[in-house]
C-alpha cells in the first residue's frame, strides 16, 4: 500500500466533510447524506483490492 492512497483517503474525507456541512447548513440533508455515502463508496472501491490481497496472503501463508 502506498502513502499516496492514504493521502487520497484523507483528501476525500476532508472534502466530504466540508461538503456535508455546507449542505446540512443550507437545509439539504438528503444531498449531504448522499455525498457522505458517495465518499464512503469511493474509498471502499480503493480499499477492497488491498483487503483481497491481504486475505489471499493469509490463505497462502496458512495453506488453506
Amino acid at each position: 500500500m502506498s502513502v499516496s492512497l492514504i493521502f487520497k483517503i484523507a483528501a476525500v474525507g476532508i472534502l466530504v466533510s466540508v461538503l456535508s456541512q455546507v449542505l446540512k447548513h443550507s437545509g439539504r440533508e438528503e444531498q449531504a447524506f448522499l455525498t457522505s455515502l458517495a465518499g464512503l463508496i469511493l474509498v471502499l472501491i480503493w480499499i477492497v483490492p488491498y483487503i483481497y490481497d491481504l486475505f489471499e496472503t493469509m490463505r497462502n501463508l496458512f495453506s488453506l
